[in-house]
């Protein structure tokens, strides 16, 4: 069993920075991938960033590559995601995903991920 909890989302003008951050409570911690999906009104889940604890393998959407970064803290079960130079169409819900115990093998699948946070809102103005 795993539980997520994001925290950091907020609004911000276009070009800000926000970092969001998931704190995790499994017993798998370096054996997960975890990260984030988000979702715009009207609009699907979106893979965003994602990440292998074991090895650090990072995977993004294209369309943040350059401009979002995922990183643990193995001390605190704690994952982020420091986005920077932020759009409009950056806004969502973001959600925090983990595997619970394995690898995801298509990790910008939604369902790849069993376990999801309650989700934070990201609001870009332009």
């Amino acid at each position: 069993q795993v539980q997520l909890v994001e925290s950091g989302g907020g609004s911000v003008q276009a070009g800000g920075s926000l970092r969001l951050s998931c704190a995790a409570s499994t017993n798998a911690w370096d054996r997960n991938s975890m990260g984030w999906f988000r979702q715009a009104p009207g609009k699907e889940r979106e893979g965003v960033a994602l990440i292998y604890t074991g090895d650090g393998r990072t995977t993004y959407a294209n369309s943040v590559k350059g401009r979002f970064t995922i990183s643990l803290d193995n001390a605190k079960s704690t994952l982020y995601l420091q986005m920077n130079s932020l759009k409009p169409e950056d806004t969502g819900m973001y959600f925090c995903v983990a595997t619970g115990a394995s690898y995801a093998a298509a990790p910008l699948s939604p369902g790849a991920y069993p376990y999801w946070g309650q989700g934070t809102q990201v609001t870009v103005g332009s």
